[in-house]
């Protein structure tokens, strides 16, 4: 046996992730993958490696040791899902906006493909900013009523407040009920007794990802919900006159590239977290061993040799294609996520109720399954793929509040969506959204805003595409508008893939029990 088998082998883990070709059955039904010959067969040979009396060479040692490190690696990658999407952000923000504390990017002009991230939604007012409660101690967000908004962990898991009843939300699901006010937020293992005044969340890390929205009536004028962000104010606990003056750098129109990495940077990145003021509980000590594994450790050089940095930076590669077969899949870990009988539409969150509205997972939203008690890495995988945070206010099935997203991949036959190909969307009539609804396309290398040239990649209510005289909505998706339709069209470009989110903002009771649901992408006639 040769060392070139490790370049085979390599290969044939590409090809895993490249050639494998899906074959979608009937709706309701799991997806199944062609088995591709060469990749078994490439695995038989590393299980069939021939040692001689019964120990490695030195040529089969350096193709299983790198063979560990690769695994290592990629696991590693999909494990840190969720911090690899939000490092991806912040660093991305950081590198065009600055960073501190005292920054609050808003996009005041609504979000368009120039920013890439993960499914940001151009129909409302975004605000993103990263503060880290270890370097500059207990942090102070002050919120001005009507906000809605999310205070996440770097692992994006919704901040448990003291009251007991809320996780991460503030503004209208959160303890202000939408009044506003200050929101206390506390390093891991805080032990100090917190100020009267507060309402207070208790961060599992030191970092903290900060999302905010803010919703406009009409698209032609946005300032008053600007106005709002604008009001926001962050600062140390008890430095409320010397804090820094805040920030707010209009993100709209500028390229800022905010997606999770996907190459060797990835686990720099993973390397710059372990050595800042985290403690060391970021992950478990099994998990920690796995970074180890891989050179990642708190206070050491992360260098790697020129060999084994093309390994991770292979892995990094490898690990974010399995991060989008995953993303792609209907059933995940067993649970079916289509949501409508006979539809191709699906979601992470389908089977949940009103009163349970966390479905099969614990109440704080972390992704850990109730039954078992083990993390669900695939439905991790899938979600921080192609979206990033939530929280129960979100996922709130009370009719008239939260939002309801629907995703489609596939048309109406089962095949991925044709960026070639002229469909239509149906939405039968009088949409349950007590707030608005929206279409909205993605790309689907990556999962951002999709870059069609159009001045927003969405179409929603407030848009008023023109409708039918039954009261339905049709919505045509291709790369020519039908002749009259151009108010109700979307363009796609040949060639570039795709795929779309529904959203229902304040979903009412037909959104909530399933028996109003859209119509599957279809050819146009």
């Amino acid at each position: 046996m040769k060392i070139s088998l490790w370049a085979a082998i390599i290969v044939l883990l590409f090809a895993s992730c490249n050639n494998t070709t899906p074959e979608q059955k009937t709706s309701g039904t799991t997806t199944e993958t062609a088995p591709v010959s060469t990749m078994s067969s490439g695995f038989s040979e590393l299980a069939a490696l021939p040692f001689e009396t019964n120990r490695p060479t030195a040529a089969q040692s350096k193709l299983l040791k790198d063979q560990l490190l690769f695994q290592r690696a990629c696991q590693t990658y999909l494990w840190a899902m969720p911090l690899v999407n939000t490092l991806g952000m912040k660093e991305g923000s950081e590198k065009v906006f600055g960073a501190g504390y005292h920054v609050l990017p808003v996009w005041k002009k609504r979000l368009d493909a120039k920013t890439l991230v993960t499914t940001p939604n151009s129909d409302v007012i975004y605000a993103m900013s990263y503060i880290d409660v270890g370097k500059d101690g207990p942090m102070v967000f002050d919120a001005p009523p009507m906000l809605q908004g999310i205070l996440l962990d770097f692992w994006q898991r919704p901040i448990p407040v003291d009251d007991g009843r809320h996780f991460g939300d503030v503004g209208f699901f959160g303890p202000d009920e939408g009044k506003g006010g200050k929101f206390l937020i506390l390093p891991p293992g805080y032990t100090g007794k917190a100020p009267k005044g507060y309402f207070v969340y208790r961060s599992a890390t030191n970092n903290v990802f900060i999302f905010l929205r803010a919703f406009y009536q009409v698209p032609t004028d946005l300032s008053p919900a600007v106005s709002l962000m604008e009001k926001v104010k962050i600062y140390p606990l008890g430095k409320e006159k010397t804090a820094r003056p805040m920030q707010y750098p209009d993100g709209s129109g500028i390229a800022a590239n905010m997606l999770p990495a996907r190459d060797f940077s990835a686990f720099e990145q993973l390397k710059r977290l372990v050595d800042s003021e985290e403690p060391a509980n970021i992950g478990s000590p099994d998990w920690m061993g796995m970074l180890a594994g891989i050179g990642i450790i708190k206070g050491q050089p992360f260098s790697p040799a020129v060999a084994d940095k093309d390994i991770l930076d292979k892995a990094a590669r490898t690990a974010y294609k399995m991060s989008r077969m995953i993303a792609f899949s209907d059933t995940v870990s067993g649970r079916s996520f289509y949501m409508y009988p006979n539809r191709q539409w699906v979601n992470p969150m389908t089977g949940a109720t009103p009163d349970n509205i966390s479905g099969p997972f614990t109440k704080n939203l972390s992704w850990q399954r109730k039954e078992g008690g083990y993390m669900d890495l695939n439905t991790r995988i899938w979600f921080f793929s192609d979206y990033y945070s939530w929280s129960p206010g979100m996922a709130s099935q009370t009719p008239g509040k939260g939002a309801k997203y629907v995703v489609a991949f596939r048309d109406k036959e089962g095949d991925y969506l044709d960026p070639s190909a002229n469909n239509k969307v149906n939405l039968p009539p009088n949409v349950p959204a007590a707030n608005f609804w929206s279409l909205t396309l993605y790309e689907s290398e990556n999962a951002s805003g999709y870059d069609n040239g159009q001045p927003f990649p969405s179409l929603g209510s407030r848009d008023k595409p023109v409708p039918n005289a039954d009261g339905s909505t049709d919505l045509y998706i291709g790369p020519q508008a039908p002749e009259g339709k151009t108010a109700n069209w979307l363009k796609t470009i040949p060639g570039k893939g795709y795929f779309a989110i529904l959203r229902l903002y304040g979903p009412t009771e037909k959104a909530i029990d399933n028996s109003w649901f859209p119509g599957d992408f279809e050819k146009a006639k």
